[in-house]
């Protein structure tokens, strides 16, 4: 097999590991993958229509809401719902409603000797097989709640990993004594906002109560003990959960992996059906049966997301539950189903990193396809057959990582003498060069096009006095933290660095690529290199100060030299004006100088002229700017009343009147826009001319 292949084979089984690991760690991000598998089976498959079950809901609809008028409806009408229902013959009358509050609409609320609503109902629940909820809050604490039903437990300590209620709204005390059963009836233990996996016991300190759905079978079997099996291996987990004669298979916390099917329509009875005067005619829809009374009006805030993706209410969660217990329909997760799943990311992830190996990354792509198929069709069958919850997602998104890895592994060892080269080339030629090189071999020719630039020089002052008080070590180190922290800003404006020469940095924009608002981009990479230096200085013993120039124009740009050794560069006019003008900066007084066409290109930008100076080797003078801040300074009130100081300025100069005034109004305004203005005000006093000149060309 080679080396390469052994370092491969090595590569592949660290990832594997690193799989393993993760999801033996099971996070919460692979949780979320697996329960939205599993979700996706449900909606492709949900449980079959059983036959007519004996359940029923009474919905307190919008419609029924219309009738009897707005929630909450006085507890003597809950009373006559209650003895309605018995008196029709319901197996068990199910309340998926808080009470815990006294009823505000009793008379005895308002008057002494007033009927009392809720005794009314507590007579009412207690005359028949009723069952009131309650819900888990933490912002409630349980007092005086003891369950209704008798518990009988087998194992060692079964209720080790059952979770704890913490704290409950419960039903007022008088209520909850009337009524036979008590039953848990929230639906969201994991607050994932999807309705997957119940609870079917709850612990409060010594006491166990059961969920809402498991009282009402209890009620309606007339069975007094619900019974918990325990595990037979002494880990102190839950297995089942026998109620009379059914079987609930239960998760190791006793939860149950809830399975939906779509509920017919008849299944619902409206409430104001029931309190209309010919409720007599439901007795065929409700003797015998669990009757669940709830809501789906939407304002009543109990609508839940189930795993159909569809919204519904939440007693009709409660009355899915009822039909798995009665029709035995359960989804099965058993404890060694995790382990297997490990075993199955580790022998697939084997299979695949041989597969790439041995036959390349074409065969090794197709071996991988068939792993991930045969993996998600032997899930699908165990959903649809024994019904049970295998996670194909988790081996499928490794299968992906590792054939990735696999082949981005092959190709860095297959490429690396290539890449190589490529990276000691890239010490000669631009990155963004090299690419379009490497895209068009005709690039590689002597000569160059003619192309507008924008032109950046840039230096550092009193560089010999910093090189005299520092070792050469000291001040190579000083240069690249520079270099470092302005080449950065240069490329994140898209520009072009053509080379570092010594203590100076030339870049250029609009080429080798197209660059929109160059001028711009180049304008606003001076002022990051002007608050990367600030950050710099902050943290050194040594500040550095730099002059940056920049101009706009027409340049030659190519590749220059001899066929054997060249360099990406520009050259013309307009470059020469760069350099001279970042040379002018210390005369000027202020460290950014541009030239006039550079902002005219950029005048969003806080820009105010400087006058026109003279350039060493150049005839007549240059119009130049100074840079002063971004587009948001430029539309501010403080650099606005900048603005019409320094117009009056540069005209009191330009007149050659006595600028003192003028002088005192921009050094106020400037106090309030940069503080590095002062020293160029005080050097306009001593440029006078430079003032008195407006274009290229003309003499003093």
């Amino acid at each position: 097999m080679g080396r390469r292949g052994w370092l491969a084979l090595l590569f592949g089984l660290m990832v594997i590991a690193g799989l393993t690991l993760l999801r033996a760690a099971d996070p919460y991000p692979v949780q979320v993958a697996r329960e939205t598998t599993f979700d996706l089976f449900q909606q492709l498959r949900p449980r079959e229509a059983p036959p007519d079950l004996p359940i029923r809901i009474i919905d307190i609809d919008e419609t029924s809401l219309a009738a009897q008028g707005q929630w909450p409806w006085p507890r003597s009408t809950m009373a006559d719902m209650s003895d309605r229902l018995t008196e029709l013959g319901a197996a068990a009358v199910v309340f998926d409603l808080l009470f815990s509050e006294p009823d505000r609409l009793s008379p005895s609320a308002r008057v002494d000797g007033g009927q009392d609503y809720d005794r009314m109902f507590a007579a009412a629940l207690s005359a028949g097989p009723t069952v009131l909820s309650l819900a888990q809050s933490g912002r409630a604490a349980v007092t005086g709640l003891e369950p209704k039903s008798g518990l009988a437990m087998t194992g060692d300590d079964p209720l080790a990993q059952v979770p704890q209620l913490g704290g409950a709204a419960q039903p007022l005390p008088i209520l909850a004594e009337a009524a036979r059963g008590l039953g848990v009836a929230s639906l969201d233990r994991d607050g994932a906002g999807v309705a997957r996996r119940l609870p079917m016991l709850w612990r409060n300190g010594d006491a166990v109560l059961p969920s809402l759905s498991a009282e009402a079978l209890r009620v309606a079997l007339g069975v007094s003990t619900l019974v918990v099996i325990g595990d037979s291996a002494g880990a102190g987990t839950v297995e089942q959960l026998r109620i009379g004669d059914f079987a609930v298979p239960t998760g190791p916390s006793g939860d149950l992996w809830i399975y939906y099917r779509h509920l017919p329509d008849d299944i619902y009875v409206p409430a104001r059906e029931l309190l209309a005067d010919g409720y007599r005619d439901l007795s065929p829809q409700i003797a015998g049966h669990i009757v669940l009374v709830g809501t789906s009006a939407s304002g009543l805030l109990d609508i839940r997301a189930s795993a159909l993706g569809t919204a519904v209410p939440g007693v009709s969660i409660h009355a899915q539950i009822l039909e798995q217990m009665l029709t035995g329909t359960f989804l099965d997760r058993a404890d060694w189903v995790g382990g297997l799943e490990m075993i199955v990311v580790a022998v697939a992830g084997l299979l695949i990193v041989l597969a790439v190996i041995i036959t390349g990354p074409v065969v090794g792509l197709v071996i991988s396809l068939l792993i991930a198929g045969v993996l998600m069709a032997a899930s699908w069958w165990a959903f649809a057959q024994p019904r049970l919850l295998i996670d194909p997602s988790f081996a499928l998104f490794g299968a992906l990582l590792l054939y990735a890895a696999m082949a981005f592994f092959r190709f860095a060892v297959t490429d690396a003498d290539r890449r190589r080269i490529r990276r000691a080339f890239a010490h000669y030629v631009e990155p963004s060069l090299l690419t379009r090189i490497e895209a068009d071999a005709r690039l590689l020719k002597l000569g160059g096009d003619l192309r507008e630039l924008t032109v950046m020089f840039s230096d550092v002052r009193n560089f010999s006095a910093l090189a005299e008080r520092t070792t050469p070590a000291g001040l190579v180190a000083i240069l690249n933290r520079l270099f470092a922290a302005l080449g950065q800003a240069i490329v994140n404006e898209q520009g072009t660095i053509d080379k570092f020469m010594g203590d100076a940095v030339m870049a250029f924009w609009n080429a080798p690529v197209d660059v929109e608002r160059h001028a711009s981009r180049a304008c606003l990479a001076a002022l990051a290199m002007r608050e990367a230096l600030e950050r710099l200085n902050a943290a050194s013993n040594e500040p550095i100060a730099i002059g940056i120039g920049i101009a706009t124009g027409p340049a030659l740009v190519g590749n220059m030299g001899f066929e054997r050794r060249f360099d990406y560069s520009c050259i013309g006019d307009t470059v020469n004006v760069a350099s001279r003008i970042e040379g002018s900066c210390r005369a000027v007084g202020y460290d950014i100088l541009v030239t006039e066409t550079t902002a005219a290109a950029a005048a969003e930008l806080a820009l105010l002229p400087a006058g026109a100076v003279e350039l060493k080797g150049m005839t007549g003078r240059e119009p130049i700017h100074i840079l002063v801040g971004d587009s948001t300074m430029r539309q501010s009130e403080a650099f606005a009343a900048l603005e019409t100081a320094h117009r009056d300025l540069t005209a009191t100069l330009g007149a050659g009147a006595d600028p003192a005034r003028s002088l005192d109004a921009c050094r106020r305004a400037a106090l309030a826009v940069d503080t590095r203005l002062g020293a160029f005000y005080a050097a306009c006093v001593e440029r006078s001319d430079d003032f008195r000149t407006s274009s290229p060309g003309t003499s003093v």
